[in-house]
């Protein structure tokens, strides 16, 4: 095994530098930029399983609030999207967002179109508070889950 990940393993292991990295790697992960935070929270666990529950709610608040900054990215980035504005897709995708409201905000959990999701809230305008509330109960469901689903399958 690399040094550099030897490292890491250990770092991760410590449980005052495990959480931290954590939430970045959660925050980073709900930004637009393509980095996943379940092997982080997965190998946290599987290193220190005592902070399950702590390592959930971290990741969770993370998460959330790097689609809180996405929310505030898309508030500003009006101009941006209007030379897209009459495209087919877009239209449909804004009679989505506009008919569900800050609910949409529960699929900030899914892959690839979550995060963008949270922008596009945040440019529509939808309230900033209940997407952030939905944010949160779904970003927390998926990691609750997930993590939950890996450690079943992966005991050891």
């Amino acid at each position: 095994m690399p040094s550099w990940m030897e490292t890491l393993f250990a770092l991760l292991a410590l449980p005052q530098y495990g959480l931290s990295t954590l939430f970045v790697a959660a925050f980073i992960s709900a930004t637009l930029l393509p980095i996943g935070s379940e092997p982080a929270l997965f190998g946290l666990l599987k290193l220190n399983p005592d902070l399950f529950w702590s390592a959930i709610a971290v990741a969770t608040i993370g998460n959330t609030l790097g689609g809180m900054l996405d929310w505030w990215m898309g508030y500003g980035a009006h101009e941006a999207v209007d030379k897209y504005r009459h495209s087919r897709t877009h239209l449909k995708a804004l009679d989505f967002l506009e008919r569900l409201g800050p609910k949409a905000c529960l699929l900030s959990w899914l892959p690839i179109v979550g995060d963008p999701l949270c922008a596009v809230a945040g440019w529509l305008r939808l309230p900033f508070w209940p997407c952030t509330a939905y944010m949160l109960v779904g970003k927390f469901l998926r990691y609750f889950v997930m993590t939950a689903a890996l450690l079943w399958m992966f005991p050891h």
